[in-house]
């Protein structure tokens, strides 16, 4: 079976192709076009399709349109319902529906030769939850948290054989992603992207909001929940785009985390039972990339495991949608979904840009030497990665143990400074260093950091204790590892400093023209890229 999975409808426009029970691709349509998320989540871009992802996808298997088995489109436009009936202030939203129907005819003009009968609609939540309930080998409970699907904001199930049972959904207008939407907007920041933006304020802030947010916002004791209006003038004012964030400003953000943390728990305490007690829970929605969230679910939560699904947002339901037509399950093994380029690749690129450059006998070994001196390194290596995190392929790396690092990479990246950075570490160095879920291969949860290293690798200590870990394991991240291995025999310090790569407002670097320009144009002091290593000093002459 050759299936590409389509997701269009909202935001983060994405394409995934499953060959013969392999996943052979996924990527997001912003790293072909540049668009931060794709699109904006407005009716009238329901029609924008990922044209470009999706022809990369078929190109990478060596499929045409007319190869294809079947194209699973994460969206069923026939259990939709009128928006107003829905209690959703949305008067064109029958426009985002209209497109959704004429999807496979969209997709017949943009792929030439597809079969429009081949287009398969697949509701929204059962897509993220195959995107995380068939991506792990064993039966799961599954949890789907996002702003919003056909008519639901929620859907808890179970995976049995493969087979999908909804145990409960929650419709709309009850949603707590809209939830944490609506708080987004009211901060000044941007709903739909810069949810992750709050998360990081509410450590700054105290849950003194707490009260009444649990009078609004409360589970019913059956898999369900509800949101009542809130009056977020009465709580803080206003934040303008830009503007000055006060405390009362962190202390709502605070409040808002804490009553989500709590929802979101008693939801998967529910899902245990309904399940039968199954001792995996699966995560997906754009509400499970909230790792704070997630490892108090794990820490909490009747379940052995949690695993959330790396692309948990809406990029996910491509490969979801695809899940779920395929109908068994595929362990997810790696991120690193996207676009690679060849060694010659890469080496003609950089000639081409006339830049100087050499092959060390380790690039592992050059760049932990670079880190040590403190200096930033633009980590190009692989294939890039599918979902929002970057993970040791297209990344930002520096010295955990300079207090000062944190305002540099953000200076660097031009974004807030509260905002954190995250640490890597080698797998088999974790547990002398942080608490918390491991393995953490796709820095979905917070750990908190042993007391004895917090002045060691204050860089990546939040305000709170906690950091967002990536545990690297030799055996998928063999050039990573060895890049720590490296670093801590210069420093002592198993961890490096690990952010994406890329500056504010633009998507994560993928191609090696795009990584050789945020080079030139930003205070990194390497480049490696593939084998290659290009030193600012002898390029630039800095």
């Amino acid at each position: 079976m050759r299936i590409l999975g389509i997701n269009a409808i909202f935001h983060d426009p994405a394409a995934a192709l499953i060959v013969d029970g392999r996943v052979v691709a996924a990527a997001e349509e912003e790293r072909f076009s540049r668009r931060k998320h794709g699109k904006r989540p407005v009716p009238f871009a329901a029609w924008e399709l990922p044209e470009l992802s999706a022809a990369w996808c078929l190109q990478e298997a060596g499929l045409t349109p007319g190869d294809l088995d079947a194209v699973a489109y994460s969206f069923d436009p026939a259990i939709t319902r009128d928006a107003a009936d829905l209690g959703l202030d949305d008067p064109w939203d029958h426009l985002r529906v209209d497109y959704a129907r004429r999807a496979p005819q969209f997709l017949a003009t943009v792929l030439p030769g597809l079969d429009p009968e081949q287009v398969r609609f697949v509701p929204h939540h059962v897509a993220h939850a195959a995107s995380a309930g068939l991506s792990v080998p064993d039966d799961n409970a599954v949890l789907v948290l996002d702003g919003r699907g056909e008519v639901a904001g929620h859907l808890a199930g179970a995976y049995r054989d493969g087979e999908l049972s909804v145990l409960r959904t929650q419709e709309l207008p009850h949603s707590l992603g809209l939830l944490y939407e609506d708080l987004t907007r009211h901060l000044g920041f941007l709903h739909s992207s810069d949810e992750y933006k709050v998360m990081a304020l509410a450590s700054y802030g105290t849950p003194r909001f707490l009260d009444q947010l649990r009078e609004l916002v409360r589970p019913t004791g059956d898999g369900g929940f509800v949101v009542e209006h809130i009056d977020w003038n009465a709580l803080a004012k206003p934040c303008a785009p830009g503007g000055e964030l006060t405390d009362a400003h962190a202390d709502l953000a605070s409040s808002v985390q804490t009553r989500l943390e709590e929802v979101i728990l008693d939801l998967a305490r529910w899902a245990y039972d309904a399940s039968g007690g199954l001792r995996t829970l699966t995560m997906a929605g754009g509400t499970a990339l909230n790792c704070v969230a997630n490892a108090r679910v794990a820490a909490e939560g009747p379940f052995d495991r949690v695993w959330v699904q790396p692309a948990a947002g809406d990029a996910g339901t491509a490969l979801g949608a695809a899940l779920a037509v395929h109908g068994r399950s595929i362990p997810f093994t790696t991120a690193a979904l996207g676009r690679g380029w060849s060694d010659e690749e890469l080496e003609a690129e950089l000639k081409r840009a006339a830049l100087p450059y050499t092959r060390p006998a380790s690039i592992a070994a050059e760049a932990a030497a670079v880190l040590a001196r403190n200096g930033i390194v633009a980590w190009y290596q692989g294939r890039s990665e599918y979902g929002p995190r970057a993970l040791g392929h297209r990344s930002l790396l520096a010295h955990p143990g300079d207090a000062h690092t944190q305002r540099r990479m953000n200076d660097v990246k031009g974004r807030e400074q509260f905002r954190p950075i995250a640490p890597m570490v080698r797998a088999e160095r974790f547990h002398d260093i942080f608490d918390g879920v491991y393995p953490s291969e796709h820095m979905l949860f917070v750990h908190r950091v042993k007391p004895d290293w917090r002045d060691r690798i204050p860089a990546v200590v939040h305000v709170d204790g906690t950091a967002r870990v990536q545990t690297v394991h030799h055996e998928t991240e063999p050039v990573v590892a060895e890049m720590l291995a490296e670093f801590e025999k210069l420093t002592g310090l198993p961890v490096v400093v690990n952010t994406s790569l890329n500056t504010a407002g633009r998507p994560m670097v993928d191609t090696p023209r795009e990584a050789m320009e945020l080079f030139g144009s930003a205070p990194v002091d390497l480049l490696a890229i593939g084998p290659f290593a290009v030193h600012r000093a002898r390029a630039f002459g800095a």
